[in-house]
């Protein structure tokens, strides 16, 4: 189907003006598709030719204003319609198919009781999946939806779903929203009903996870309601829906999705197995970040996919800092620091940077859009409006984000209209200049400090590499004598930084401070070096650093040296061997071990070194466990679990683990841990089928079967390698999304006993990813390109053949998106194992 352009969406919306959609919807037929009716009413303003989208099994039939239209004249997705000028009502009556890759109407049937479930995912140009419409943002309307489900169903939609007959249910007719944003979840939903504010709030899980949602839903709707009532603190539109429903559905493929008055989240947020404090924290993060969408997104959209950054960035900034501001994870921004910003520093070192607020001609149809979902129109975006509210102050931030909603409700704005508002509220200011610096540009400035001492003083010159003003604090710390653990804070002072790439000088009184840590906070958005004499205090003192913020600083200053070939990966881990097995913060924890072993051992290091991070790796996690033995920080402990058995290859060892039932000094093995230990044992080769099926039988669920897939395509055998890779590649396309992505991680792994199996295959990826992205569309597409590309053998051969690919063939935005930032990471492995 050709994507949605930039120029046909504002022909069509000077074109037309919707005023509603009557949709009924039946489920109760077979399992391929179902039956869609539409009646669209709208003017056309002229005489003139437009098109319906929609893309059916079947298109049965298509009235317009009581003439049936061939029906024969769909073409790509496409219904061509000819209008005179006036009001019209359109009627299609379609077949439509169900997904199994979370585009469109997803159909799920679950393996632990096999019952069905289906909820719909309308994102960005899918909604013509489901029904017939005008799919684009800035055409809004009202929605009467209906659904004729079976009897044993609970439905639920965008209003209050009301059951009007056996197996009938009619949904509250919507305020006007994008199609978008159009939400149907049916299924025998085990529910949980609250009220708060006056309204029905609700949380929905599949049945067999009913037990799970009990344990957490007080948890959720208390999270819920604080963040609800935090909103209607700071913002003066009220909650614009008539209700809050949160169902948490199968193989989602986002963490949340943020449809007007039922947000749908992956049900992995119901957790099964044993949780982190930071996990938890994560979730509550999502239903935060979910909720400001009712304002950020649904009350006030976006006028084209150029703007997302209006949508993603204001929500995971007020994710982050209503969650801080109302419940009890006061400390996370911490998480957002030590995990979340990196993506965004990630994203914005590749070749496919972009803006956060992009300039419009640089999105010029849906397909492009697809692509700016990423690391810097959410992470970069919130730590830039996090800088934003530095500057302003919060209240005149909030000030014109209140005039934003009051100017555009229920209508569509642009970055201009944003600007306007925020100019407006802080008239001191120069936000057009500011939203130019930090909106309009790409890249990560660097600021490094240069320290110099004298006769009774210092000075630190800070060269600033970049155009972006910035507003930061600088922390000033000395090391207690005689304890290498401890870092005290001398000062802590602030600066404002110019845009003109001119630094910025620090300097005291007597000797220097041991430590100068520049953006001490984490208020800006910046990579920060350490001179030697930090460096120094920091190999010697880090975890003796006072605040989790501060220390996710530090190694975030530590991770993008290691990235940017500054710091060798060796020296990084020995760090790590220091001062982690002290560290209390969980986030800092769960951060720093994922990049050791994500990116340290598995990507930077290889052979030898690799064993001896491993090993390493291995022996922090066992200090931690150890030190935290007593009890009172779970958390950690069952970080360090999974990170060990990530990690160990002493197969003895990992065996007795599994007949144990538990981790010496840890947690016992429940069914995560369980799954986790047995990957493992089939990377290293020590079990088999018999083993992978007996498993599954013992936990016959979604994730069960994920974990069996898994297993199987790690196996170290020639035959289990070769039925992995037909699974994924050889045409049938049987596997869902969640089990193509299980199957792809497991296949590739850089182990000894993989390698000499795995290279034959590499040669043949690129061909096999654009064949599969051709047959299943974007989301295998991205699914393909980031687990199943093969960094386990990548080398110089791999890059050659991945270039030669984007450089000769077209293939579908994407993939080639992904495959781009895969080989400009592959270029930094390469750098940094030859700078070793």
């Amino acid at each position: 189907m050709s994507p949605l352009t930039r120029d046909e969406a504002q022909q069509r919306a000077g074109f037309l003006d919707v005023h509603e959609y009557v949709i009924d919807l039946d489920v109760t037929g077979g399992e391929e598709s179902f039956g869609s009716t539409s009646t669209v009413r709208f003017a056309a303003r002229s005489g003139g030719w437009t098109f319906l989208d929609v893309r059916p099994v079947v298109l049965r039939r298509v009235v317009l204003d009581g003439v049936e239209l061939d029906a024969g004249l769909l073409s790509d997705g496409r219904f061509p319609l000819e209008l005179g000028a006036g009001e019209h009502e359109l009627r299609v009556e379609a077949e439509m198919p169900y997904s199994r890759t979370g585009e469109g109407m997803h159909r799920f049937t679950d393996p632990a009781d096999g019952l069905t479930y289906l909820y719909s995912q309308c994102f960005l140009d899918d909604a013509p999946r489901v029904f017939g419409c005008f799919d684009q943002p800035d055409l809004k309307a009202t929605f009467a939806v209906s659904v004729s489900a079976p009897a044993e169903w609970t439905v639920l939609g965008n209003g209050v779903a009301e059951r009007v007959g056996e197996g009938r249910w009619v949904c509250a007719v919507t305020p006007r929203i994008s199609t978008y944003l159009v939400a149907v979840v049916a299924g025998p939903y085990h529910s949980v009903r609250a009220e708060h504010a006056g309204l029905p709030f609700g949380l929905h899980v599949r049945a067999s996870l009913a037990e799970f949602l009990e344990r957490d839903a007080e948890e959720l709707l208390e999270v819920t309601r604080r963040c609800f009532d935090r909103y209607h603190e700071i913002f003066e539109e009220p909650y614009p829906f008539d209700s809050y429903d949160q169902a948490f559905v199968p193989e989602f493929n986002a963490g949340a999705m943020e449809n007007p008055g039922l947000v749908t989240f992956r049900d992995e947020k119901i957790f099964r197995s044993a949780a982190t404090e930071t996990e938890v924290q994560d979730r509550a993060v999502t239903v935060a970040h979910e909720m400001a969408h009712m304002w950020f997104g649904d009350l006030v959209t976006l006028r084209w996919w150029d703007d997302v950054w209006l949508n993603e960035s204001f929500a995971d900034y007020m994710g982050y800092q209503v969650l801080a501001d109302a419940t009890r994870f006061r400390e996370v921004w911490t998480d957002f620091g030590a995990a979340r910003k990196g993506w965004g520093y990630d994203a914005d070192q590749r070749g496919s940077t972009h803006p956060v607020a992009p300039e419009p001609e640089s999105v010029p149809d849906t397909a492009t859009a697809l692509l700016n979902f990423d690391g810097i129109s959410y992470a970069k975006g919130a730590s830039a409006l996090r800088q934003l509210v530095a500057w302003l102050g919060e209240k005149a931030f909030l000030a014109g984000v209140n005039e934003h909603f009051a100017r555009h409700r229920f209508g569509n704005a642009t970055l201009a209209d944003f600007v306007d508002s925020m100019a407006r509220a802080s008239a001191d200011r120069d936000v057009h200049a500011w939203a130019d610096a930090w909106l309009r540009t790409t890249g990560v400035d660097t600021l490094t400090p240069v320290v110099s001492e004298g006769a009774g003083g210092w000075r630190a010159k800070v060269e600033h590499v970049g155009m972006r003003p910035h507003r930061l604090a600088v922390g000033l710390y000395d090391r207690v004598a005689g304890d290498r653990a401890r870092l005290v804070l001398r000062e802590r002072v602030e600066r404002d930084v110019s845009g003109d790439g001119v630094g910025f000088s620090v300097s005291g009184e007597g000797p220097r401070p041991d430590l100068l840590l520049l953006n001490d906070g984490d208020l800006s958005y910046a990579k920060v070096r350490l001179d030697e004499g930090s460096w120094e205090a920091v190999r010697t003192s880090l975890s003796g650093l006072p605040g989790g913020l501060s220390r996710a600083v530090v190694w975030n200053a530590a991770r993008d040296m290691v990235r940017d070939g500054q710091l060798a990966p060796e020296v990084y881990l020995e760090a790590v061997r220091a001062h982690l097995p002290l560290e209390a913060d969980e986030s800092v924890v769960q951060a720093v071990l994922a990049f050791s072993r994500g990116a340290v051992a598995d990507r930077f290091l290889a052979g030898r070194e690799r064993a001896g991070a491993l090993e390493l790796l291995v022996g922090v996690c066992r200090a931690l466990l150890e030190r935290t033995e007593a009890g009172g920080e779970p958390g950690v402990r069952l970080t360090a679990a999974r990170c060990l058995l990530r990690s160990s290859s002493d197969v003895a060892e990992l065996l007795g683990w599994r007949s144990a039932g538990s981790v010496p000094g840890g947690p016992e093995l429940d069914a995560e841990l369980g799954w986790l230990l047995l990957q493992r044992l089939s990377v290293l080769g020590a079990v088999g089928e018999r083993d992978i099926a007996a498993a599954l039988a013992e936990d016959r669920s979604a994730s069960g079967e994920q974990g069996a897939a898994w297993c199987r395509a790690a196996l170290p055998d020639a035959g289990a390698k070769a039925a992995a890779w037909e699974a994924l590649f050889g045409g049938g396309d049987a596997l869902s999304n969640r089990l193509f992505r299980a199957t792809a991680e497991g296949f590739w792994q850089p182990e000894p006993e993989q390698v000499e199996l795995l290279e034959p295959y590499a040669p043949g990826f690129f061909d096999a990813a654009v064949a599969v992205s051709e047959r299943r569309g974007a989301e295998i597409a991205r699914v393909t390109g980031v687990a199943a590309f093969p960094h386990a053998v990548a080398g110089d051969e791999v890059l050659r053949l991945g270039e030669e690919l984007l450089r000769s063939r077209e293939v579908i935005p994407a993939l080639g998106r992904v495959l781009a930032d895969q080989l400009d990471d592959l270029r930094r492995v390469l750098a940094v194992r030859g700078a070793g």
